[in-house]
């Protein structure tokens, strides 16, 4: 990897980290059939989400500083 490519993929990482710790995950809805008889059809929407461990946004702010200084010292 070169030293532009480093520099970028650590700012990724540590912009990634920061929207990790805010959001702290993905929320996302579907939608579900309770009832389907004929012409009569019921749907229920239902809110899910995948956790975001607090762990894994702060690994990615740690590994992307590591790589922005791995960055500065190859120039």
């Amino acid at each position: 990897m070169n030293m532009k490519t480093t520099t970028i993929l650590g700012i990724i990482l540590i912009v990634l980290g920061v929207v990790g710790f805010v959001y702290k995950g993905i929320s996302y809805t579907t939608r579900e059939n309770v009832i389907d008889v004929g012409p009569l059809q019921a749907t229920v929407d239902k809110k899910e989400a995948i956790p975001l461990s607090p762990f894994v946004a702060g690994l990615a702010i740690v590994s992307g500083i590591a790589l922005l200084i791995v960055g500065v010292k190859k120039a």
